[in-house]
């Protein structure tokens, strides 16, 4: 029999951003944290995704939870020293009914959203021709997915943080996890693993309709050594965000995409990219559901990423580097909080914005457990 692995005021389960921002929470709080995680580093969705807290595109709880996720974000950077930058996002309008999207986000959300000209997105971001202006959504955060999760878990550990690496959750009962390794006890224990809900409590997950998202992503040299502050989106992205739903014009945008592309909006094309620390492009991506996901990859679906791209780049072709497929929680509600059990919080980003809200959710998912600020 596994020996006991100890105990905690607080048990988390998984070390992805939502369980490491519950982590930091509770250690914020002056309570005893333990984190398992079954690979011996985060290799999930917050390492494969393009390192953008899109804060201002959201709405409701999302948006309030990445307003109030934007000063931690800054400060876990500073203190655990990896790459961080207010860059904001510049959206790009090749249609008028795209501008119009924009405009009146603008008119919306005020200082958060500020109109760009063409000349004004040109003289941010490499563009092609065809593009009719713009708006920069200044409040966006970037990090480097690739070193943040782990840097943060690095300072974790370093504040007392007990990190169980390959390690395995087994089985869940109020007061204690049992574990590949032992059993941790614990007064309360927050499931944070993403898709991997339906694993502990498949009918919860049932419930709440959770399914995987596949994503197709890629990344390629930045065209002639180009530096590319901000984040970029593009008309296919507002039809992704919670945020644009209220702009009149949207309808008119999702009526013409889907009638001029309906191959690119068939695969939930999401057209952007952001630029990492070395110099590199992360592009993409696509979107494909299911309960249970093929393990075949669709040559077609990088080739619609590539040519969009290159497009909106306005150059002939890109240089990819590296290709992968992001996997993350989908469910038609954007978060899953529930209490399966005593003691017990299952806390999932369902709809691919842990990055933007997880240090803003977990605040009000300690709150709802009784622990003080």
């Amino acid at each position: 029999m596994p020996s006991p692995l100890g105990s905690a005021d607080v048990v988390v389960i998984g070390a992805g951003i939502v369980g490491l921002a519950h982590a930091h929470e509770a250690l914020e709080r002056g309570l005893t944290v333990a984190v398992v995680e079954r690979g011996d580093r985060a290799t999930g969705a917050s390492v494969r995704n393009f390192g953008h807290a899109c804060g201002t595109a959201q709405d409701g709880d999302a948006l309030r939870y990445a307003r109030n996720a934007r000063a931690t974000w800054a400060r876990l950077a500073e203190e655990a020293g990896f790459w961080h930058r207010r860059t904001g996002t510049v959206m790009v309008a090749r249609a008028e009914d795209e501008l119009a999207v924009l405009r009146e986000f603008a008119e919306l959300r005020g200082d958060e959203v500020r109109p760009l000209t063409a000349g004004q997105v040109a003289e941010r971001i490499p563009v092609g021709t065809g593009v009719l202006g713009g708006a920069l959504l200044p409040d966006d955060l970037r990090v480097d997915p690739r070193a943040a999760a782990h840097a943060i878990a690095r300072h974790l550990a370093g504040r007392g943080a007990a990190f169980h690496w390959t390690t395995s959750a087994h089985a869940i009962e109020p007061g204690a996890v049992h574990t590949s390794r032992g059993t941790l006890t614990a007064r309360t224990i927050v499931l944070a693993t993403g898709h991997d809900v339906d694993r502990h409590y498949p009918e919860l997950a049932a419930r709440f309709g959770v399914r995987r998202c596949a994503l197709r992503m890629l990344r390629v040299d930045a065209p002639g050594g180009a530096t590319v502050e901000p984040a970029v989106q593009t008309g296919y992205s507002l039809l992704r965000y919670s945020g644009y739903e209220a702009c009149p014009s949207l309808p008119a945008v999702r009526e013409r995409l889907t009638a001029e592309r309906p191959d690119l909006i068939g695969i939930g094309l999401n057209l952007m990219y952001t630029q990492r620390p070395d110099g590199t492009l992360t592009i993409g991506d696509t979107h494909a559901y299911g309960t249970t996901l093929d393990p075949f990859e669709d040559e077609a679906l990088d080739a619609a990423v590539l040519a969009e791209t290159a497009e909106l780049l306005g150059v002939d072709g890109l240089t990819v580097r590296e290709r992968w497929r992001g996997v993350y929680a989908s469910a038609p509600e954007p978060f899953l909080i529930a209490e399966p059990a005593e003691g017990v919080r299952v806390v999932s980003v369902t709809s691919g914005i842990g990055m933007t809200t997880a240090f803003g959710l977990a605040p009000e998912v300690l709150d709802g457990l009784g622990y003080p600020r």
